[in-house]
């Protein structure tokens, strides 16, 4: 059993489990140990039958025996269980068309309907108001979410969640990711397959309910449009599940051709990166790269509430080819977490000397990740500022100010002399908490008179700056700081969502800060 095979089975078994009520952190624990599964180069079936593949972080006891049961007898009981028990179909659709998933299922086994096509019918003829609780207005919200013209669902995935779950379904019909997912979308509504073999829906386990031809719905009530393309053609198919609607429509007639870079060339147009395929637009400049990156400005460690040791976190950036790391530590303001005061960033200064003694040439960097107090001032003293080789500026209290008064209070944060970033200007929680009321404009002018960067958050809830607000600072000549926050060793993974959403925002490798040498970095 391979890779491939192990996570797509682990991710089914998530699904199943998300259905059936079971924790969010069970759900997350089994959907992460899928993702880990079809990243993890070695055979994992060999590292099962060895008694090792809890070396794997994120691998506890529980998914150990789970993964034991596959790897010896090629299932999972409970999967199989699960999969009897739950009604997978009726609770994607609840979800698609914004129900209650129990009330939908009641909806089903009360009338005998199970697939949308069911359920269309019972909405259009009547019968669903035959039951209690269901009147016109429910009526008329299935038969419109149902509808060829779909308006978005009120929540979408996180880019992570949804680059995973377009991966598996990708690999399950030997397709290719387009789409929102493929542009890097900060939050995903719709995912979108290439294939050159037409799928088998209803034995999908990922799918759980098919709309219409082409289009399939998942656990998480998340359209599917999937495109069955010749190979002659199949560029060109790539090429309008890609873009935008607006964007395709622009480049006019497509021709077919087997691969993108031919569309393109016939076309006379050089080839797009698809992070720009929302608005018309004909050529881009360079734009940054993961590989432009020399390191993370950005990190926790256990000193704070990260996972991972100083030790442990500069190990990892080490393997991704970094030549320095911020350690970022929250200061006390922020409450909610363990914040480090002047005494403990200076005790964690011995152990960053003692982990760079081992490590050179790499260079870990004493940072802080230094809170907003409600009066505007820093929440760390000016000479232990003035010791530190990155200081990152944060706001965590007081998001719901309203604009004068949290752009005053930033804004005069941002000019002390330490400052080197602001953090996560906007301070959104992608589908938890909107953006604050943060002036931008004001931001930009105060970065560019102190010599200020600004951030791209690559947490996946968060990805801020988000692309439109990258693209004002570029074009203003702000430095942008491609950094993950990260509060583990697999957290310094999210430079790549980082990175993905400063292309968005046309950042060139210029625009980076953290593309440049240490000694730039360390020079003020």
């Amino acid at each position: 059993m391979g890779n491939a095979e192990i996570a797509q089975t682990l991710e089914s078994y998530a699904a199943l489990l998300d259905l059936a009520g079971a924790g969010h952190y069970t759900v997350r624990a089994y959907r992460r140990a899928a993702e880990l599964v079809r990243e993890t180069p070695a055979p994992v079936a060999d590292l099962v039958r060895a008694g090792r593949v809890r070396e794997l972080r994120g691998i506890g006891p529980g998914i150990e025996r789970r993964l034991q049961e596959l790897v010896a007898t090629g299932r999972l009981a409970e999967l199989v269980e699960l999969e009897r028990e739950v009604e997978p179909g009726l609770v994607a659709l609840a979800r698609f068309v914004g129900l209650s998933s129990q009330r939908l299922v009641a909806v089903g086994k009360e009338l005998g309907v199970r697939t949308a096509d069911e359920l269309r019918e019972a909405a259009a003829s009547g019968r669903l108001r035959e039951l209690k609780g269901i009147g016109p207005s429910t009526e008329r919200k299935i038969l419109a979410g149902l509808s060829r013209d779909r308006t978005q669902p009120r929540r979408g995935l996180t880019l992570n969640r949804a680059r995973a779950l377009a991966a598996a379904i990708a690999a399950e019909l030997d397709g290719e990711v387009a789409g929102e997912v493929r542009r890097w979308r900060d939050v995903v509504y719709e995912l979108a397959i290439v294939t050159t073999t037409p799928p088998d829906l209803g034995r999908s386990p990922l799918l759980v309910a098919v709309l219409e031809p082409g289009v399939a719905v998942t656990v998480e009530g998340i359209p599917v449009e999937i495109t069955v393309a010749e190979p002659h053609a199949f560029g060109t198919a790539l090429v309008r599940a890609t873009g935008s609607a607006e964007y395709v429509a622009a480049l006019g007639e497509l021709p077919d051709a087997p691969s993108e870079a031919e569309v393109y060339a016939r076309l006379g147009l050089p080839w797009l990166p698809p992070e720009l395929r929302e608005a018309p637009v004909r050529e881009a400049p360079p734009l940054v790269a993961v590989d432009d990156i020399r390191g993370d400005l950005h990190v926790h460690t256990t000193w704070s509430d990260g996972k991972a040791s100083v030790a442990e976190m500069a190990a990892a950036a080490i393997e991704r080819g970094y030549e320095y790391l911020a350690i970022c530590d929250h200061t006390p303001n922020v409450r909610v977490v363990p914040g480090l005061d002047a005494d403990a960033l200076r005790r964690q200064a011995e152990e960053i000397a003692e982990v760079n003694e081992r490590v050179a040439p790499f260079r870990v960097l004493r940072g802080t990740e230094c809170d907003i107090r409600r009066d505007g001032g820093l929440d760390l003293p000016d000479d232990v500022l003035a010791e530190l080789d990155w200081v990152q500026l944060s706001l965590h209290a007081g998001q719901r100010e309203d604009e004068m008064r949290l752009t005053r209070k930033v804004c005069e944060a941002m000019k002390h002399p330490a400052v080197r970033c602001l953090s996560h200007p906007k301070g959104r929680i992608i589908n938890h908490r909107p953006p604050n009321a943060l002036n931008l404009e004001a931001v930009i002018q105060v970065a560019l008179d102190h010599g200020v960067a600004v951030e791209t958050n690559g947490l996946p809830d968060r990805l801020d700056l988000r692309d439109e607000e990258v693209r004002l600072c570029v074009d203003a000549g702000v430095p942008i700081v491609c950094s993950t926050d990260a509060h583990s060793v697999r957290g310094l993974g999210n430079m790549q969502l980082s990175v993905a959403t400063a292309r968005r925002g046309w950042a060139t490798a210029a625009d980076v800060v953290n593309t440049r040498p240490l000694d730039e970095i360390l020079r003020r």
